[in-house]
């Protein structure tokens, strides 16, 4: 067998390099981890280690309300899916079409708006400046993402198909 080097890494993760003991270490790192056992049953007490999700009736209406917004804008066949069964990624899908590049870019800020303005939302992913260019603007709110698409882009990607298995909560023409 043979033998190599440590690096500083190995030495910190041994408990060798001198500054402090292993509790010392423990300690240190006790501040950072969490382990769920020690949360005790009061769920208020826990330590915040995530950003609180929203809850499942505030993302519906959310959902809802850019499905609004989209329709407002005169966007076409709208849709809202429900894909919590289906993934992590996010629970709903608000799915719509614009018919140019201006209406999709008018549709989008009208999401962007009334997340802002109903719910104080800023976007996990927010569109480029010129993302209607390329006929598919994805507003990501986390537990809602919105599609905002060119015709000739959504019977391309046909995300309703892919996520077929979704229910359909919602459908404009």
């Amino acid at each position: 067998m043979t033998s190599r080097e440590l690096t500083p890494d190995d030495e910190m993760m041994s408990g060798m390099d001198g500054s402090g003991s292993d509790d010392d270490q423990a300690s240190e790192l006790a501040e950072v981890f969490v382990d769920p056992r020690d949360l005790g049953d009061d769920p208020d007490s826990a330590p915040q280690l995530f950003v609180p999700r929203q809850t499942d009736a505030d993302a519906l209406s959310l959902a809802k309300d850019l499905v609004q917004a989209a329709s407002d804008k005169g966007a076409s066949d709208v849709l809202l899916m429900d894909i919590r069964k289906l993934s992590i990624v996010a629970d709903y899908f608000v799915i719509c079409t614009g018919d140019n590049e201006r209406q999709v870019r008018a549709i989008a800020r009208a999401i962007l708006d009334v997340a802002d303005e109903e719910y104080g939302a800023d976007p996990i992913h927010k569109p480029s400046s010129d993302a209607e260019a390329s006929g598919w603007v994805l507003i990501d709110f986390g537990p809602v993402i919105a599609h905002v698409f060119s015709q000739t882009m959504r019977e391309y990607y046909r995300l309703e198909r892919l996520w077929s298995e979704a229910a359909t909560l919602l459908r404009m023409q």
